[in-house]
C-alpha cells in the first residue's frame, strides 16, 4: 500500500528463472484476481524483483519477467487509473497507446511483442512499479494532493480523483 517503502524502490532483475519464481507468478495472479485487478507486479506483494503479472478481459494470465519496453508510441492518451497499492482513489494518467516489451516468461524463454490500448495502459503501469513509480506521480498536481488528501483523512477523494471501482484499467 501507498506508504510501503518497498513501492519506492527500482526492483532487481530477476536471475533465477526456478520453481520459486514460478510459484511467485501465480500466487500473484491469485492476489491480482482475488483483489480484483488486471495487473500486479511483485514489489506490490513485498517482493522486490522484475517480476508482473497482468489478465485482459479474462483471458490467459501472463507474466513478465525482466520486461523492458523497448519503443512507446508518440501518441498518447489520457486514462483514468486506479491502483491496489493506492486503495479508493483514481486518477488521470497520460499513456503511450501503443508499447514494444521485450521481456521473459517464467522459464526465461526470451519475449517480444506489441501491445495496445488497455493491455499497453497496464503494462506500463505495472512497469512503473518495477521502477518505484506510482500513479500518484503521474497524475495531476491537483489529483495527487486530492488522492494523498483522502488517504490521509480515510475518505473518498473529491475533486480530480474519483473513489476507485477496480476494473477496466484498475491494475
Amino acid at each position: 500500500m501507498i506508504g510501503d517503502p518497498v513501492l519506492r524502490e527500482r526492483a532487481r532483475e530477476v536471475t533465477s528463472f526456478d520453481r520459486a519464481l514460478r510459484k511467485l507468478a501465480k500466487h500473484m495472479v491469485r492476489v491480482m484476481r482475488d483483489a480484483p485487478g488486471i495487473g500486479l507486479a511483485a514489489p506490490q506483494v513485498g517482493v522486490l524483483q522484475r517480476l508482473l503479472v497482468y489478465e485482459i478481459d479474462e483471458g490467459e494470465p501472463q507474466a513478465l519477467v525482466n520486461p523492458e519496453i523497448v519503443v512507446a508510441s508518440a501518441e498518447t492518451e489520457v486514462g483514468e487509473e486506479g491502483c491496489l497499492s493506492v486503495p479508493d482513489g483514481r486518477v488521470p494518467v497520460e499513456r503511450a497507446v501503443r508499447i514494444t516489451v521485450r521481456a521473459r516468461d517464467v522459464y526465461g524463454e526470451p519475449v517480444e511483442f506489441e501491445a495496445e490500448a488497455l493491455e499497453a495502459r497496464v503494462i506500463q503501469h505495472e512497469y512503473d512499479h518495477l521502477e518505484g513509480i506510482l500513479i500518484v506521480d503521474r497524475t495531476t498536481r491537483e489529483a495527487r494532493a486530492a488522492t494523498l488528501r483522502a488517504l490521509r483523512e480515510g475518505v473518498p477523494p473529491v475533486d480530480g480523483a474519483a473513489p476507485a471501482r477496480l476494473s477496466g484499467a484498475d491494475l
